[in-house]
């Protein structure tokens, strides 16, 4: 499988609306957002995130856009967030993901930033992806979202120093 990646530029909002739509749809148990919240987003609220300075990977094949990752960089804290993790279902099982997860460390690294995300508990091979890269469970649930009764938990995961 084929499969090109890259950090989406502002012209590329309607790929990212795309793709994130597919994973809300594909996935409403492992996001914040609901399918509802981001069908009623305007053009402009795409393409503001799309043109932000944080970097957003998405996963190309033939048919268009099939997988998704991001990093959130806030000014407020050390840590750097990783969020809407998601590769299409004919497409997984491929090393999609953790390709996108290491575009995504890679900058966390740049910027010196040890590394934040949230997965869904059951989700084992989300789990095990994220251990492989260096993340392991810091013991705080929460619930998805308010009301929700599926619960998520953090993993973490150090700066890592590369020389060379």
């Amino acid at each position: 499988m084929s499969t090109e990646l890259r950090v989406i530029a502002p012209d590329d909002w309607e790929d990212f609306r795309a793709v994130r739509l597919k994973a809300l749809a594909d996935s409403p148990d492992s996001f914040g957002v609901t399918l509802a919240e981001a069908l009623e987003q305007p053009p402009s609220a795409w393409r503001d995130r799309a043109a932000g300075p944080d970097p957003i990977v998405l996963g190309f094949a033939d048919h268009g856009s099939m997988a998704m990752g991001g990093l959130y960089l806030p000014d407020a804290s050390a840590d750097a967030f990783v969020w809407g993790m998601w590769v299409e279902p004919a497409s997984r099982g491929h090393g999609v993901a953790s390709r996108i997860l290491e575009r995504l460390l890679e900058h966390a690294d740049a910027e010196g930033r040890p590394v934040v995300l949230h997965v869904t508990e059951g989700n084992d091979t989300a789990c095990a992806l994220y251990e492989r890269h260096g993340f392991t469970h810091t013991g705080e649930v929460q619930p998805l979202r308010e009301g929700s009764t599926v619960r998520i938990h953090t993993m973490r995961r150090g700066t890592i120093i590369r020389s060379g």
